[in-house]
């Protein structure tokens, strides 16, 4: 292998070239590192590696490459970095203190260990390093310190295992906050369905009653056509009319209860709400009066009557199901159930879908403002992943504004990236935890209250996921959590 810096031959780990040499177990024993180990363990360990020397500004070993060599400073100065998703390069103070190691440092893990190095080891001035072939390395911890192996072993599948857990009931405790407030949301309109349902069997049976009564009473065939055209003008006008004030309604109500009793309709002031509210009035009594014969009016009032009653009933039915339908939608649109996992999205769809899933969690009194710049193009995401992001920082401006509170929701966007904000009125972020609010396991909830992994999966899945950036600024009463999003591809394929 080349050196990226420089040109110059790297470890090899098998290879000697110049600037590679054996090791004396005396200088192995002044490292800490090595400072127990007998004379047999030094004379294994200086016949297993060697020593290499690295210019100023050469790498020991480079992030991504394969995880080959396990390395040891001897002399000089070094530097570890790394290359994050969510803080981009994370330079580590330099040190020159012997017997400090990176590379390979997982290997006695065997097939469980990372198949490349994590961080990359640079010479910041003239160097010296003892560099152990990374199998070699993993047999002499093994062999050498088995329980200290097994310790390592359970402290880190222990610590990632526990992690995967509380991830996965992070998740599903966001799930569970969805579901109930879904539940909630689609409880109201199904009740709205169930009640309507049950009142329109009442006023079919009662229609069919009527219908038949005026058969009996020897209604004219084309009478009863002239009433059934007058039915259908007047379901047709139910939630159709002008818009009037309630005096307005009640006068009208009065007006017509008193001519229908004028006439000998017994329970007029029962039928005259509903036939008012579809739009009748004298005229069109009148118009009854001349064409199905006085002695008719009474069925034929009452059957109209029940007549509009149903198509109230009847629109009462197709605006809850409606309801439930775009419920339904913006629970698939949220889960994102019937797409790909990566696709072009329009961000509003995501934020509007999860602000119906949440309908049922805001109080009355929080205010939902949304501020949507609908220039902004559909950017390339993956849109559950971002309904999770969206979940998690409502939820938690939510919680911090209690029963009362404005919540915000803003988009725009600039050249290269979708920028969206959601603010809250809360008490804000103190300063003191601000630079802390995106670590793994950090809450400021109480013991059960929270996880602290909220923040952290949505840092992961904005920057590393997406490319992205997710910041807060915060004062007393005005939080705002921003996210940038490009609008060109350049989702990652790791969290």
């Amino acid at each position: 292998m080349t050196n990226q810096h420089g040109g110059q031959p790297d470890a090899g780990c098998g290879v000697v070239e110049g600037g590679y040499g054996p090791i004396d177990i005396d200088e192995l024993r002044k490292l800490f590192l090595f400072e127990k180990l007998t004379d047999g363990q030094l004379t294994k360990l200086a016949t297993s590696g060697k020593v290499v020397a690295f210019e100023a500004g050469q790498d020991v070993v480079t992030q991504g490459e394969p995880a080959e060599c396990f390395a040891v400073l001897i002399s000089g100065e070094i530097q570890m970095i790394q290359e994050t998703v969510s803080a981009g390069t994370v330079a580590m103070p330099r040190t020159s203190q012997p017997g400090v190691y990176g590379g390979a440092t997982s290997a006695y893990l065997a097939d469980r260990a990372p198949d490349t190095y994590q961080h990359t080891l640079r010479a910041t001035a003239p160097t010296r390093m003892f560099i152990l072939p990374a199998k070699k390395f993993a047999h002499i911890v093994t062999e050498w310190f088995p329980m200290a192996m097994h310790l390592l072993d359970g402290v880190l599948s222990g610590g990632r295992m526990q992690r995967e857990i509380i991830d996965r009931r992070q998740r599903l405790t966001a799930l569970g906050t969805i579901t109930a407030g879904l539940t909630h949301e689609l409880n109201n309109p199904a009740a709205a369905a169930v009640r309507a349902v049950g009142e329109l069997r009442q006023l079919i049976k009662e229609s069919r009653m009527q219908l038949a009564q005026l058969a009996e009473d020897g209604i004219p065939p084309q009478k009863l056509r002239t009433m059934i055209e007058m039915q259908d003008a007047c379901a047709s006008a139910v939630g159709q009319l002008p818009p009037r004030s309630p005096l307005e309604i009640s006068d009208a109500e009065d007006e017509l209860g008193e001519a229908l009793e004028a006439i000998g309709v017994d329970d007029a002031w029962d039928l005259a709400p509903a036939l008012v509210n579809a739009g009748f009035d004298q005229m069109n009594l009148d118009k009854i009066v001349q064409k199905v014969g006085r002695e008719h009016v009474p069925g034929a009032v009452r059957w109209l009557a029940d007549a509009v009653e149903i198509s109230q009933m009847l629109n009462e039915v197709t605006e809850a199901t409606e309801r439930i339908t775009k419920l339904l939608a913006s629970a698939k649109q949220y889960s994102q159930m019937d797409r790909a996992p990566f696709q072009m999205v329009d961000v509003h769809d995501l934020l509007d879908s999860t602000v119906t899933i949440f309908r049922g969690k805001i109080g009355p009194g929080i205010t939902v403002v949304t501020d949507f710049d609908r220039t902004l193009p559909e950017i390339p995401a993956y849109a559950g992943e971002l309904n999770q992001v969206w979940t998690n920082l409502i939820h938690n401006a939510l919680d911090a504004m209690g029963s009362e509170g404005t919540l915000t929701i803003r988009t725009a966007h600039d050249e290269d990236e979708a920028i969206i904000e959601i603010g809250d009125t809360g008490p804000g972020v103190p300063d003191a935890i601000k630079d802390r609010i995106f670590e793994p396991f950090f809450t400021t909830k109480t013991v059960g209250q929270g996880t602290g992994l909220g923040l952290d999966i949505s840092y992961r899945i904005v920057a590393g996921r997406h490319g992205g950036e997710l910041k807060c600024r915060s004062v007393p009463g005005d939080t705002w959590f921003e996210v940038r999003l490009p609008l060109k591809e350049t989702v990652q394929t790791q969290p």
